[in-house]
């Protein structure tokens, strides 16, 4: 154990390895600060480039990144009162406030502070929960893992909001994307409607942008607004709020606590432990009088919860191929690229990856807290900038690296028609991180199903790992459902503001509806063992669907978000997926380089009103990295209609 925690710090620190590091932290900081992004978004970028990348470098990467994220996103929770993601929503509360006394240096301060030391404590318990784990991860034979990733997917109810019938729905349709194309067992195609592309299943790259990055860009184009009204001011009081941590470390050693505890159990996530952590420094505090109005304990409980929430999550990943959280199941699918297995192995011949990953998580905690305290002043300044301009960047660097995954423009019509569904999935407050669990814990899951029947037959089920696991499931699924159940939700008796909201919601209910019964027929033509995983899953959530519009009118209407936009919003939403939709178009004819050309100009013309020289200096500074990327990393450009039919000079061809 010793000996390949040693030499995994060596390797960190030999070849490009740290070069990757540094990259994914430098990525996890951009990811950060821009608002409503976040860890699966990250992810999904980086994703399509680990293909043919060492594992040490790419893991590193990957790490550096999804460790800073939970500290760089406190930025712009502080200074704008706006989360940077969901993990820093309770940050919010207090910090925002103390920004608006004059006290942001001393929030920021002590969140990158308490962001470190939680991190730190992540890292720490990962190693030895390592130590300790081998016995019991051997006892877990391929039944004992089945039922764990069916205990993964039982906890969606906790990711369901306020219907739990939404939870499992979006959960099953993402199981069952996940089974298209070929069969592992026995190599038949499954759901491919005769696409080529789709023998190879949907890749986790373009489903992790299909569901998160996709609808936030939709956002970001709807708004014309800045990120903060005027500029962000920091304040003194840095050393004050270095103070507040030192003075407040039982509280940080407990939201630690917290925070690992919860990033262990799968489901719940940065978001869970965030405000279970600022419950608990209110319910701990002698005087709750200033909580809510700028009180530092407020920011310092939930920020060291924030980063060891990060470390507690990677143990159910990397041991048992059980993603804690949706940016952890997106990781998951980073790992298959790179041929690695999660569970006995990680403890076994490829301990040295583990470790890897603990010392990634510790010096890219470490460096991006120094990289913080660093930038934060300039970044402040430019929290001014409209979201319009943000807006064409991220559309190139989303459509670039999903072209990536297969390079072929198969890849951008599947990303905008997942992104077409995942859109509407948050526009109607369907929960997507079921979704993208339920599609990358589906091939873990089918693995483990096969092996069982093969070795056990159904005889598995008298086992007593599998009835232990059984009983937990079902509990976990009560109090799921409970949690559901005691969310009380006042009716609406208003009429609804939209009818084409009101139907298209009917319409997209139905669009799962038959995409249950699509892959039920598929699946009954296939042999057993091809075919048992889909169908049984089709059918059961057939079954349930069909039970919920027949017979549970009250739950058929939670289905609906009866608190519906204006008709100008839906017809907003349209226009802003049309503007996505837009450079696809462009691409398949005049390829990739001149897409982005008119689609720059266009979004900063129309949307931000930008003037003329600003819209060239925009477009010319991104689309020169963009082929500074592309030609570094050898990577390839869409290519249109035009240039089959002309040869063109590069960059153009």
């Amino acid at each position: 154990m010793i000996d390949a925690l040693i030499s995994s710090f060596s390797l960190i620190f030999s070849g490009p390895h740290f070069l990757y590091l540094l990259f994914g932290v430098a990525f996890g900081i951009v990811i950060g600060v821009l608002p409503a992004l976040g860890g699966i978004a990250g992810f999904s970028i980086l994703i399509p480039f680990l293909y043919g990348m060492d594992k040490i470098s790419a893991l590193a990467m990957l790490i550096g990144m999804t460790a800073v994220i939970p500290t760089a996103d406190t930025l712009s929770s502080v200074l704008m009162g706006i989360p940077g993601g969901s993990s820093s929503q309770a940050t919010v509360v207090d910090g925002f406030p103390l920004a608006k006394k004059g006290q942001a240096a001393r929030a920021l301060s002590a969140s990158y502070i308490a962001s470190l030391v939680g991190g730190l404590f992540g890292a720490l318990v990962l190693t030895t929960i390592v130590i300790i784990a081998k016995p019991l991860i051997l006892f877990f034979g391929s039944a004992e893992l089945f039922m764990l990733g069916i205990l993964g997917i039982s906890m969606v109810g906790v990711l369901s909001g306020s219907s739990l019938a939404k939870g499992i729905l979006a959960c099953g349709a993402g199981v069952l994307l996940s089974t298209i194309g070929t069969a592992p067992a026995t190599g038949e195609l499954r759901s491919t409607i005769g696409s080529d592309y789709l023998y190879d299943g949907i890749k986790i790259a373009i489903m992790g942008l299909s569901a998160f990055a996709i609808p936030e860009i939709c956002d970001l184009l709807r708004s014309n607004t800045a990120i903060a009204q005027k500029e962000a001011g920091i304040g003194k009081g840095w050393f004050r709020g270095v103070w507040d941590v030192v003075e407040h470390r039982w509280l940080v050693f407990r939201s630690s606590v917290i925070g690992v505890i919860i990033g262990i159990l799968p489901g719940l996530g940065g978001s869970a432990s965030n405000w279970i952590s600022y419950g608990h420094a209110v319910q701990t505090a002698k005087d709750k009088s200033k909580f809510g109005k700028g009180d530092i304990r407020g920011v310092i409980g939930p920020e060291a919860a924030n980063n060891a929430n990060e470390g507690g999550g990677l143990i159910p990943t990397l041991l048992f191929g059980i993603p804690g959280s949706g940016s952890m199941a997106v990781f998951l699918g980073g790992l298959a690229l790179l041929g690695i297995q999660p569970g006995p192995n990680m403890v076994g011949k490829d301990l040295y990856l583990t470790y890897v990953c603990v010392w990634s998580l510790t010096i890219a905690n470490v460096v991006a807290t120094g990289a913080m305290f660093f930038i934060s002043k300039p970044i402040a300044r430019l929290a001014s900038i409209p979201f319009g301009l943000i807006a064409p960047f991220m559309i190139m660097i989303i459509y670039f690296a999903a072209f990536q995954t297969t390079f072929t423009n198969s890849d951008l019509y599947t990303l905008i028609i997942l992104g077409g569904f995942c859109t509407l999935l948050k526009y109607f407050n369907w929960p997507r991180p079921a979704f993208i669990v339920g599609f990358v814990i589906s091939d873990t899951i089918e693995r483990y199903f096969y092996q069982t029947l093969q070795f056990n037959g159904w005889s598995f089920l008298h086992k007593p790992g599998v009835i232990i696991l059984g009983i937990i499931i079902l509990v976990s699924i009560y109090f799921g459902n409970k949690k559901v159940s005691d969310f009380q939700i006042k009716k609406k008796t208003t009429k609804l503001k939209s009818i084409f909201g009101f139907n298209l919601q009917y319409i997209f209910i139905g669009l799962i509806y038959f995409y249950f019964l699509f892959v039920f027929i598929d699946s009954v033509s296939l042999t057993y063992l091809g075919g048992i995983w889909p169908l049984a899953i089709s059918t059961c959530m057939f079954l349930y669907m069909s039970y919920i519009i027949f017979f549970q009118r009250r739950v058929l209407a939670d289905l609906v978000d009866t608190d519906f936009k204006t008709k100008k919003e839906s017809r907003d939403l349209l226009i802003s997926f049309l503007w996505l939709v837009l450079p696809i178009i462009l691409s398949a004819l005049f390829g990739f380089l001149i897409s982005m050309i008119v689609i720059f100009y266009a979004i900063l013309k129309y949307k931000t009103k930008a003037s003329f020289l600003k819209m060239n200096l925009i477009t010319i500074g991104c689309l020169t990295l963009l082929l500074g990327l592309s030609y570094s990393m050898g990577l390839s450009l869409p290519r249109g209609l035009l240039q089959s039919l002309i040869k063109l000079p590069w960059p153009f061809g």
